[in-house]
């Protein structure tokens, strides 16, 4: 049975890291690209990260029923969404996304077929890498970087997090390889 598989966690959890050394180490597993309508940051490219669409677009596929789920952030730059397209469930596939995208994925394609893995640093660690990331893009913007970190704590609340009892975790601060050997001792008991 195909599964799709969601890694799930705060800004700066390490996601897109691992998400991209799973997809070397395992090259059976296709990558779901979510869309967003945020520009794009310092190092981004279209179609690896997120597909950047417009508003526009994403009325178009709105009125194509093709979207599965959609968030929208109230930035200090703007109303930014994040949504996911409908997909052929026709290999594993691999995605970053919410415990809302989650929880949409599971209701599209059923509860038996998505796993969630929830990527756990501690708060110091994660601002710490938050500051780095926003230090390389061309015009840093703390005060977003300020919203995103509060809006996840709540986001990824002890509670929010409690009503997921099938949640998978891994540690990332450990050490990169630590965490791919996590993540592969979970795929390989599924």
């Amino acid at each position: 049975m195909n599964r799709i598989f969601c890694l799930v966690g705060k800004s700066c959890s390490g996601k897109d890291s691992l998400c991209a050394r799973i997809l070397e180490r395992h090259p059976e597993l296709v990558p779901v690209i979510p869309h967003t309508t945020r520009p794009r940051r310092t190092g981004e490219a279209d179609g690896q990260q997120y597909h950047f669409v417009t508003q526009e677009q994403l009325r178009q596929y709105e009125a194509e029923g093709r979207v599965i789920e959609k968030r929208e952030y109230h930035t200090v730059q703007g109303l930014w969404t994040y949504f996911t397209l409908r997909f052929a469930l026709d290999a594993h596939r691999l995605l970053i996304t919410t415990l809302e995208g989650a929880t949409a994925l599971m209701d599209c394609y059923g509860p038996d077929k998505v796993q969630m893995v929830y990527l756990h640093v501690d708060d110091h660690t994660r601002l710490l890498r938050c500051l780095e990331r926003e230090e390389r893009q061309e015009h840093p913007d703390y005060t977003e970087l300020c919203r995103r970190f509060l809006a996840d704590q709540e986001d990824f609340s002890q509670e929010r997090l409690a009503q997921f009892p099938a949640l998978h975790t891994i540690n990332t601060r450990e050490p990169l390889e630590r965490c791919l050997a996590q993540w592969d001792a979970l795929y390989q008991s599924l």
